[in-house]
């Protein structure tokens, strides 16, 4: 009996939909530019809007644990936003942050920035980060 091959292309487009969401930023987020931010070999996808921002890890991890991941989704955050994160809720995989900024929100990108950084003892939850433009 032929088969039509329907099944194989419901199976094609279900796989590129998985693929497309994988940097998809909440509603809340939504048309809000991204940085992208590569932090102790986790890469982020980060959207900043008013004191509040969102970290996406795009990299894929095996078996990743928010407290294992959590460090680095803060420096990057922290890295873009020019903030402290004064709260972070989420999964290992999308991070939602509340900014600290002092006195208002913060300033405004001036441009579209990708950057690389690399955290150093993060396993205290303090840390230092080294940051560069990416090429």
């Amino acid at each position: 009996m032929p088969r039509s091959g329907w099944g194989m292309r419901y199976a094609v487009l279900f796989t590129l939909g998985l693929l497309a969401a994988c940097d998809t930023p909440s509603p809340a987020f939504h048309g809000v530019p991204a940085h992208r931010v590569t932090v102790g070999g986790s890469d982020f996808t980060i959207r900043v809007k008013g004191l509040r921002a969102e970290a996406i890890r795009t990299n894929p991890q095996w078996a990743p644990r928010m407290a294992a991941t959590a460090p680095q989704g803060v420096a990057a955050i922290e890295a873009v936003s020019g903030c402290r994160v004064a709260r972070m809720t989420g999964d290992q995989a999308i991070m939602q942050a509340r900014l600290d900024c002092g006195d208002g929100p913060p300033p405004a990108a001036l441009f579209p920035l990708e950057l690389e950084c690399e955290a150093y003892e993060i396993d205290t939850g303090y840390g230092a980060l080294d940051c560069r433009p990416y090429p």
